[in-house]
């Protein structure tokens, strides 16, 4: 062997690779063996090593080697033939012999052969009756390796390749479900009932079976956590198989068999048969003998409680009684014989999940899932069978509540912050009780009367508590406020959904108020007495959290725009509970708790971030927010946004809800017209900037002076988000400018070293700049837009030129290009605003503009290729502002100008940007190729001028590499040929601009791709060739691209055809 002197030395090498605890040993190893997977010279070597070896190791190396050789796809067809061969043959006689390991390594090797040969060769295909023939054979272990060939070869071809464009992946699939796959699904089975005595071999027919079940028919994964995907579309050939009762018969006998992984597994399978496509059942009858054997089995199961005691099967059992009324109709549960007896079953199998909280919080929901849909389908109920739901539904929906109640004790025991605490997240925790409201809506009164039942004790105690003078046991207290949280958090889901079922709109807005009467009187207690004392407790901030979640459930449901004028049982009921008469009424309450949320809780950044959440809500609906802008507590907000009366604004670690604070306020603000009102309300930050100018430069670097100013453009940054129109835009605008912009480039001069400062003041300007919605849109007569322009030149310059001279620090993306990203995304936005003649600056002399540009440049420059393709911020912004470049500014002050090595560096990372995973950066990059290569061909190729400095440049850099074009065309229609490009109408226009510079360039290529393909392919594909430029003519004109794009999908489709 070249590299080592004997198999013995990489038998110890590989030894070291797989057993070695020394990192540094495994990685010498890796290096050193590298070169059997990356260079096909050695494909020999390892058939030499898989024939000699001696350790398992070794033959792991060759196995593993050859696998990622065959995904190279590169590999003459007659030598994967022979790999394939030699593999089969090899397993057939030493198979029995090898490590397991070792022996699923190489079934790997000749699946993922058999996938990539697909289509290439009828002889990939005979591996189904190969592995058949194993499993002929009479020894055991063949049969075994029969079943994991079969195993693994559903799972290669049902998992998409990195290696393999995904439209071939799909029609490989296809071919293979359709040839092979109910074969393979028959032979899982009758493996099944040829060994259903004990024994080790069950466990792969079974996951056989699943993997045939988990197929993806249709091309799109199977995902039973959605209702819109959980069906398995089955075709209709795998009819006669589900119509036979011992198929679904099979896999409740192997749920019995007492090895979990097996019983698991066998409920994976029964999962995915009760998810089959109702139409695969062509009549009704044998529909329903299938829904009654499944239903008999779980009735089995749930009637002797057998495996249930695991985690796995109870997961699984749970998801299958879930996944009955998905797929099925209560009317068809109804006429099962024994319905009444499995309904008895699965609701006490119900109530028993619920007491056990603590093991079953996962599973649970499933159940309440099946529940919920049954009884939303009661009124589209026909007959007069009864459904039995209106004795067991109240029942569950009672031992739901309970058990939450009782579930608090335990998660109380130390109040401290608990992740796997339900009340922790309330987000996901209202994605949980998402069924809950249609239990709870199915017999409303009597619920509802449960609920305030359990919530009247615990609102007496807690209003009692509010009156202590200290807040005595405050574990006891903590308790209280966990099983408050519970209630508030179980109505807000009720409230969430408007439901008539079983009761009229009227009645069920009367129980809505009593139930949100509740809640409501609850926010004028948490902030009183002791309680106000209390909002560093962790369960008064889950109290908090529920309440602002009931608050937007409810004003969604009646208080939101379109609930205005039809809700007057409810406010009516309101008003007799607690005088509250009207949506304004409401709405004063609201915002009051918003109000005494913001001022009260400094430090904890949850409660303050779900409180601006609800507040811009209100402030963004049309008629809430003109609402609120009459009460006096908004008033108070606008009028006294201080740090004094809102101490979060104080509090680092809330510092990032400063913006989202300022930008619900500017939208308040900004719905009335005035530009007294205006400056009023921007007083305080006012005296704060004129704090700033005052200071010396000396003070800018003492943390009071950086948070003050971190602070300012923060809240800035908010309000420049909420300006949405020119008057508005006009009045940020004229409060900045000119007086203000002196600050901010003095602090990014002095603290260019300090990205807590630089970071804010950046973002501010990227939002500044941005002309959303044509906001930034000046008279005639303004030079407002050069003058902006230069204020943002003097900032990116003196940023710049600075921060190039800084050494990298530990952290390089925080410390240099997190503010370099920021500065190209301010450039991008002011270069393609729209709001400025760039032409003036050249005209007068004026080096805003080539300052800029060059300083920007030279930033780009100064980041390696490797990291703007690590950092995704970093690379969306560079080649953002390198299409701008290319689009807007290639004729004046631009890359062209640079050196030829540089002008190559960046048409390079153009290119790279192409093969990248992002749609987003492809289509940049293509466009700003094509504006490049347009250029050339406009200016050079088929200019009649003399040519501009600009396309003599040009011409130069690609006289000096002429190559640059050919390898940009060669990446571009390698895209377009084997992957799945979304861009195809962006890449098809540099395309043709590459094409129409040179036809000889666009021969060459077409001459390598031939050539790279089968001989008795190439005519066929020259003529897809040919097809391509069919009406085609030499000019880069609107309709001449749109005929060229269409040509090339054609030709995309015509190519890829096997």
């Amino acid at each position: 062997m070249s590299s080592m002197e004997s198999l013995a030395q990489l038998e110890v090498l590989c030894e070291k690779l797989y057993n070695s605890r020394d990192s540094a040993e495994r990685a010498h190893a890796e290096s050193t063996l590298k070169c059997f997977s990356e260079n096909r010279d050695y494909i020999s070597q390892c058939q030499y090593i898989l024939d000699n070896a001696s350790t398992p190791y070794a033959l792991m190396l060759a196995s593993t080697s050859l696998v990622k050789q065959v995904s190279d796809r590169s590999l003459s067809l007659q030598l994967r033939l022979d790999i394939r061969n030699y593999v089969m043959n090899y397993l057939a006689a030493r198979g029995p012999k090898l490590q397991n390991f070792v022996t699923i390594s190489l079934i790997q090797l000749a699946c993922r052969i058999t996938k990539f040969g697909w289509f290439d060769d009828d002889r990939f295909r005979e591996i189904f009756k190969e592995a058949t023939d194993f499993l002929a054979l009479a020894s055991q272990d063949h049969y075994l390796i029969g079943l994991k060939i079969l195993n693994f070869l559903v799972m290669e071809m049902n998992q998409a390749n990195s290696a393999m464009p995904l439209t071939l992946h799909r029609k490989i699939a296809t071919s293979f479900k359709d040839q092979f796959l109910l074969q393979i699904f028959q032979i899982s089975l009758t493996s099944l009932h040829q060994l259903k005595i004990p024994d080790e071999l069950r466990r792969v027919p079974i996951s056989l079976a699943l993997r045939c079940l988990s197929f993806d028919f249709v091309g799109s994964p199977v995902d039973e956590s959605s209702e819109e995907f959980g069906t398995v579309q089955l075709p209709a050939s795998w009819r006669p198989l589900l119509q036979d009762p011992s198929t679904v018969q099979i896999f409740f006998d192997y749920y019995k068999v007492n090895d979990t992984s097996v019983s698991k597994e066998a409920l994976e399978c029964l999962v995915r048969l009760a998810s089959v496509r109702r139409s695969l059942f062509v009549e009704d009858p044998a529909r329903s003998q299938f829904l009654s054997h499944l239903m008999s089995g779980t009735r089995e199961i749930l009637q002797t409680g057998q495996g249930l005691a695991d985690h796995g099967n109870y997961h699984e059992f749970c998801r299958l009684l879930g996944r009955f009324k998905v797929n099925y109709q209560l009317s068809e549960l109804l006429n099962v014989e024994f319905y009444g007896e499995w309904l008895g079953l699965v609701a006490e199998f119900t109530t028993k999940s619920l007491l056990s909280w603590q093991w079953a919080s996962n599973s649970v929901y499933y159940l309440l899932s099946l529940w919920s849909r049954l009884v939303t389908s009661v009124p589209y109920l026909k007959g007069d069978t009864p459904s039995l739901l209106d004795e067991t539904v109240p029942k569950i929906t009672e031992g739901f509540i309970t058990s939450r109640i009782n579930s608090v004790q335990a998660s109380f025991a130390d109040n401290s912050p608990d992740p796997d605490n339900p009340l922790e997240n309330a987000e996901s925790l209202q994605d949980q009780l998402e069924s809950l409201p249609y239990l709870c809506r199915f017999k409303y009164e009597s619920c509802s009367l449960f609920i305030i039942n359990i919530m009247e004790p615990l609102l007496q105690a807690y209003t009692a508590r509010s009156r202590l003078p200290a807040s005595g046991d405050a574990a006891e207290l903590s308790v209280i406020e966990g099983q408050i949280a519970w209630m508030v958090h179980i109505i807000a889901a009720i409230l969430k959904i408007r439901q008539t079922v079983g009761c009229s709109q009227d009645s069920q807005e009367l129980f809505d108020a009593e139930l949100a009467a509740r809640v409501l009187q609850l926010i004028n207690i948490t902030d009183t007495g002791v309680h106000a004392q209390r909002y560093q407790e962790i369960s008064k901030q889950r109290l908090d959290r529920a309440i602002l979640i009931f608050v937007q459930n409810f004003r969604r449901s009646y208080v939101g725009d379109q609930a205005m004028h039809a809700s007057k049982q409810l406010y009516a009921r309101l008003s007799e509970l607690l005088g509250l008469t009207d949506h304004l009424v409401l709405l004063n309450v609201i915002v009051g708790k918003i109000a005494t949320n913001l001022k009260c809780y400094a430090e904890c950044e949850d409660v303050i971030d779900h409180t601006l959440s609800l507040f811009l809500e209100l402030a963004s609906g049309y008629m809430t927010g003109k609402l609120i802008l009459k009460l006096e507590s908004t008033k108070f907000i606008i009028a006294n946004h201080s740090r004094e009366n809102f101490p979060f604004l104080e509090e680092y670690r809330c510092v990032r809800s400063r913006t989202n604070f300022y930008y619900i306020l500017g939208c308040l603000v900004f719905m009335e017209d005035g530009p007294v009102k205006f400056r009023s309300f921007m007083e305080p930050l006012l005296q704060v900037a004129v704090n700033l100018e005052a200071s010396a430069d000396a003070a800018f670097r003492t943390d009071v002076v950086k948070y003050a100013f971190t602070g300012l453009m923060r809240d800035l940054r908010g309000i420049a988000m909420a300006t949405n129109s020119r008057r508005t835009y006009g009045l940020l605008f004229d409060w900045l400018y000119p007086s203000r912009m002196p600050l901010l480039l003095r602090a990014i001069s002095l603290l260019t070293d300090e990205p807590e400062v630089t970071t804010p003041l950046l973002k501010f300007m990227s939002e500044f700049v941005l002309n959303k919605a044509q906001r930034l849109t000046f008279d005639s007569s303004s030079p407002n837009g050069i003058l902006l322009f230069r204020e943002i030149s003097k900032l990116i310059v003196a940023y710049g030129s600075r921060i190039l001279l800084l050494p990298n620090g530990t952290n390089i993306y925080r410390s240099k290009y997190k503010g370099i990203w920021i500065s190209l995304t301010v450039l991008s936005r002011a270069l393609c605003g729209n709001y400025v003649n760039f032409g003036v600056f050249e005209l007068y002399g004026d080096r805003a503009l080539a300052d800029a540009l060059d300083i920007s440049l030279k930033m780009t420059l100064s980041i390696p290729l490797s990291d703007i393709l690590t950092f995704k911020k970093l690379s969306k912004a560079y080649y953002g502002y390198m299409e701008v470049l290319f689009n807007n500014h290639i004729t004046i002050n631009s890359v062209l100008n640079l050196d030829t090595s540089t002008f190559v560096h960046i048409v390079t990372s153009l290119e790279s940007g192409l093969k990248g995973l992002d749609t987003g950066i492809s289509t940049q990059c293509a466009s700003a190729i094509d504006s490049l290569a347009a250029f050339y061909f406009n200016n050079i190729t088929a200019g009649d001028n003399p040519p501009s400095p600009a396309a003599l440049n040009l011409a130069r850099h690609i006289g000096e590499l002429p190559s640059l074009f050919p390898q940009i065309l060669k990446s571009l229609f390698e895209i377009i040929i084997f992957e799945d490009a979304g861009n195809q109408w962006s890449l098809s226009r540099p395309i043709l601009s590459l094409i129409m510079i040179s036809e000889q360039m666009f021969s060459d290529l077409r001459s390598q791709v031939l050539a790279s393909q089968p001989l008795d392919q190439q005519q066929r594909l020259s003529q897809c060739f040919d097809k391509l430029m069919t009406d085609v003519t030499r000019s880069l004109e609107p309709k001449n691209r749109d005929r060229f794009t269409q040509n090339l999908t054609t030709f995309r489709h015509d190519f890829r055809a096997k």
